[in-house]
């Protein structure tokens, strides 16, 4: 059933500069939770999310690797899949991808032309505007199948409106505690709000208390099968360097050496999850280890562990993203002296990140993000008195482009990270498209 519609209170846009005001301007005014506002877009397009099978992944860190992991797996195989991911580094257009390609420009102004009235009458968000934007991208480009990656929780995100074949958690941690709850149990539990009733359930929480709430919380759901990474493979004999990350799976049928290029630890754990929900998505979808060990060199995704030259980019923005970086830094040794290039959101725990971060670095460049929130931007003086604290070689450089050459200057490598908006506004600057290879 369609919705009536009031006039529109903005003027459509002619060009995506102007599109791009008009959605981001959406984000003003906190979060709103709920699913009404999306499913009435929804059903105002035809509920395109309905026409292909849907991995839904949510999860505090791991995410982007595991869809990342699993779209090349894929594609390997001749599927045609959609991307939905957030948030983007340099270009909105990231978010939304069909086979490798991101969605045009043109299509993204011509979607907020037709139904701004619509958007307005809702009072809908950015993040609601986007999901169906690439909702109905993705039904038009007739795609095999969409990976979703909800944007915050679960429960609630606007992502959750999919009916998926699998939906996954990759890990929990503590992160949007002002939204999903300060308490572990908490969080899983918003995290676990994407899990359906008759639907495959995959769990791949490291922590076995955590991933037993999970499962739990799938099991009330009435999910079915509901998959626990951990009790199904077997991860041994693990090796990190330059060129990503070497692994033994027990599981999935049999016993097999892995190489994926994601470098790090924790991407050993990443692959199992993607191979696992591949395996719950059915015949059609799942790759055999075995198979997968041919395929995964295609796997890509920017701003995680990513070298490019003297640079290190990587979007760790809390403090277990800040320890993972630590770790493989440990296991890759880049050439020293190696400097941090830091801006972290002053709701995050900055300073257990620069103590991570700190154990590993010759020296801290702490500086200002040009695209992150005024409303959200930390207090660098505060930042550099806690490092100078700690013992560490710090030095405060409010100007970013300034910032970035202090980097350079002090250090053989650099390493870029804090939040995505260190990384994507240093990709811009630097010409590094998240988008190549």
């Amino acid at each position: 059933m369609g919705v009536a519609l009031s006039p529109a209170k903005a003027t459509p846009p002619s060009t995506y500069d102007e599109a791009l005001d008009y959605l981001f301007a959406r984000t003003t005014g906190g979060f709103k939770f709920g699913l009404e506002r999306t499913q009435a877009l929804l059903d105002h397009v035809g509920n395109p999310h309905l026409a292909y099978p849907v991995l839904h992944i949510a999860g505090t860190n791991g995410k982007g690797s595991s869809v990342a992991t699993m779209e090349a797996l894929l594609r390997a195989r001749g599927n045609r899949v959609a991307r939905y991911t957030s948030p983007h580094l340099v270009d909105f257009r990231e978010r939304i991808v069909v086979a490798g390609l991101p969605i045009p420009a043109d299509e993204i102004v011509d979607f907020i032309t037709r139904h701004l009235p619509l958007v307005e009458k809702l009072g809908a968000t950015f993040f609601e505007a986007t999901t169906v934007m690439a909702f109905e991208h993705f039904a038009k480009a007739g795609v095999d199948v969409a990976l979703v990656e909800a944007g915050l929780g679960g429960r609630l995100d606007s992502t959750n409106v999919v009916d998926p074949l699998v939906a996954g958690v990759t890990s929990i941690g503590f992160d949007h505690t002002e939204y999903l709850g300060n308490t572990l149990e908490a969080i899983a539990g918003e995290k676990a709000g994407i899990f359906k009733r008759d639907r495959a359930a995959v769990i791949g929480e490291p922590d076995a208390r955590v991933r037993r709430l999970l499962a739990d919380a799938a099991q009330r759901t009435g999910a079915a099968p509901v998959r626990v990474v951990a009790d199904e493979s077997r991860i041994t004999d693990v090796e990190v360097n330059h060129g990503g990350t070497t692994l033994m799976l027990d599981g999935l049928g049999g016993r097999t050496t892995l190489h994926t290029p994601l470098a790090g630890r924790h991407q050993a754990a990443n692959l199992a999850f993607a191979l696992t929900m591949l395996d719950a998505a059915g015949e059609e979808f799942r790759v055999a280890p075995a198979a997968a060990a041919g395929l995964l060199a295609g796997v890509r995704i920017p701003g995680r562990f990513q070298h490019v030259g003297d640079y290190i980019f990587d979007v760790a923005h809390n403090a277990a993203g800040a320890h993972v970086v630590a770790q493989t830094i440990d296991s890759v040794q880049p050439r020293q002296p190696l400097t941090v290039l830091l801006c972290v959101l002053r709701d995050k725990d900055w300073r257990e990140m620069i103590r991570a971060l700190g154990r590993v670095a010759s020296h801290l460049v702490l500086t200002m993000a040009p695209t992150a929130p005024a409303s959200r931007a930390w207090d660098l003086n505060e930042a550099f008195e806690f490092a100078v604290g700690e013992g560490l070689s710090a030095e405060t450089v409010p100007d970013f482009d300034l910032a970035l050459r202090k980097a350079r200057a002090t250090g053989r490598t650099v390493l870029v990270t804090g939040s995505f908006h260190t990384v994507g506004d240093a990709m811009a600057r630097l010409h590094v498209s998240p988008l190549a290879g």
